[in-house]
């Protein structure tokens, strides 16, 4: 069965407690939560006093997405989390398999973000250091943009690395996610799917995540 990671950033900011206590009683996995920098990509989202507050109320395990410089540095920041998995870009981290090394020696999972220009054989020395891999399919920064047709077959590539290599990662899409992307992205390949506006936006969220979980 899928797993979904419904992102905090498409959420309610101004009543956070009533979008939470929706998640912790709907089918979702996970929560996602994109931390941008403004310098990384072109928008800033929130910071860890958000994330602590959102930590206390969420029963479900957080899937930390760092989009920003230098994401080693927050490695024991994202653990005292509780965080389930920490997500770097590699674009960010010039020496990748340390930062791996360092969220895993912090007891989460590690996981490692491509931009849509990036090509998944950028992988293919650390793909079996890995816990999940998360394909953007629309460019980081804001929620709400037009899936990019080319992630299907992107999606395919990194299956047939992951399979070749033998290794245990997962396959995570974040962007575009809807009632025609996310149906193709599974039976591409993806074992996460990340939905934000899909959900939230939706007139009733928890059958949305219902609908989605049964892909």
């Amino acid at each position: 069965m899928i797993t979904l990671s419904p992102s905090l950033l498409a959420a309610d900011f101004a009543n956070l407690t009533k979008d939470i206590d929706m998640l912790n009683r709907s089918e979702a996995d996970w929560l996602h939560l994109d931390v941008m920098d403004g310098v990384f990509v072109p928008n800033i989202s929130f910071g860890f006093p958000v994330l602590q507050a959102v930590a206390k109320i969420c029963k479900k395990p957080l899937d930390v997405h760092l989009m920003i410089v230098d994401p080693g540095k927050f490695t024991q920041q994202v653990k005292a989390l509780g965080a389930y998995m920490m997500n770097v870009h590699y674009e960010a981290c010039p020496h990748l398999h340390r930062t791996i090394q360092q969220i895993h020696d912090a007891g989460m999972k590690a996981g490692v973000t491509l931009n849509p220009h990036t090509p998944v054989n950028v992988l293919e020395d650390i793909i079996q250091d890995v816990d999940m891999v998360l394909l953007m399919t629309v460019n980081p920064g804001f929620g709400g943009q037009k899936f990019i047709e080319h992630s299907i077959q992107k999606v395919k590539k990194l299956k047939q690395l992951i399979q070749s290599t033998e290794s245990h990662a997962l396959i995570q899409v974040d962007g575009g996610v809807n009632h025609d992307t996310a149906p193709r992205l599974v039976a591409a390949g993806v074992d996460v799917l990340v939905a934000g506006s899909y959900v939230f936006g939706a007139e009733n969220p928890e059958e949305r995540i219902k609908e989605l979980k049964g892909l």
